[in-house]
């Protein structure tokens, strides 16, 4: 029986390969790093009540919509944008950072028991959607779905803002990220790179797909890209950046939850010419 050299020889490349790629990857992950601490514990003001039921089991909850200057100041948004997004059928492009509480059971006013959330946005994008119906609606809107994704709940979209009460219970103290903006080092192309470069096709997976989410998994298709040593990716908190060169993709997306980017692995296939990232989905 007689073996192919040339075989071995490519199996091992790919091998050499894709390890090289994984450590570049861990040293870029790890550059992105400073000796700063991640989080640091603020206590927020209190902002306003929100009154909501879960659904199916119709049990009362209240929002506690708090504000501090510690949490990072969301993009600059007019009226007439925030309308073109609310109409839009991918909203998510917008984030509002914000940090999100654990349950904690409270007393309502007929003294029966409630589950009270504390959600905490920026102190002056708190007072732009006091100033104006459509804005206060839209806090209350991603308050929710935040709760939603976190939790694992379903909310009443028919809530009820509490006029005499502005939090219910009393103010906790948060543990939230000192980092106002995803950790992530910026690319310097060549110029005019980007503008020829395609958005790849990609897909992004939950696992498990009930339930808590552990891990995301994000497959970006990458034809006519023979190596992975043509791929720079950058990875921060909740945001992945990809560049395919010579100037064949470009993929700059956020990511729908925190993740642990320092246990993130990328894999290349070049027979399906794929690339797989998956990280590990940390709490808010």
């Amino acid at each position: 029986m007689t073996t192919d050299s040339s075989l071995l020889n490519s199996e091992l490349e790919l091998q050499q390969e894709e390890e090289l790629y994984q450590q570049l990857l861990l040293q870029t992950m790890g550059k992105m790093q400073t000796d700063t601490p991640d989080s640091k514990v603020i206590r927020p003001q209190p902002g306003m009540c929100v009154k909501t039921l879960s659904e199916p089991s119709k049990q009362k909850v209240f929002i506690n919509i708090c504000l501090s200057n510690s949490v990072p100041l969301p993009p600059e948004i007019s009226r007439e944008d925030l309308v073109q997004l609310l109409q839009s059928e991918d909203p998510s492009g917008y984030r509002v950072p914000m940090s999100i509480g654990e349950p904690h059971t409270e007393i309502d006013n007929n003294s029966q028991g409630c589950t009270a959330y504390d959600v905490v946005v920026n102190q002056e994008f708190f007072h732009k959607c006091q100033e104006d119906p459509l804005f206060r609606q839209f806090v209350i809107l991603v308050s929710l779905e935040g709760l939603e994704n976190k939790h694992n709940l379903e909310l009443s979209r028919d809530w009820k803002v509490l006029k005499n009460r502005k939090f219910l219970g009393s103010v906790s103290e948060q543990n939230i990220r000192t980092k106002s903006r995803p950790v992530i080092q910026e690319l310097q192309p060549q110029e005019n790179s980007t503008a020829t470069a395609k958005r790849p096709e990609f897909v992004l997976l939950v696992e498990p797909p009930a339930g808590d989410p552990e891990y995301l998994i994000a497959e970006i298709k990458l034809p006519g890209v023979s190596s992975s040593r043509s791929v720079l990716l950058d990875l921060g908190e909740d945001r992945l950046v990809l560049t395919a060169r010579p100037s064949l993709f470009h993929l700059d997306v956020f990511l729908p939850f925190m993740v642990d980017q320092e246990n993130s692995v990328a894999q290349y296939n070049r027979s399906t010419q794929i690339l797989e990232v998956t990280v590990p989905v940390v709490s808010s």
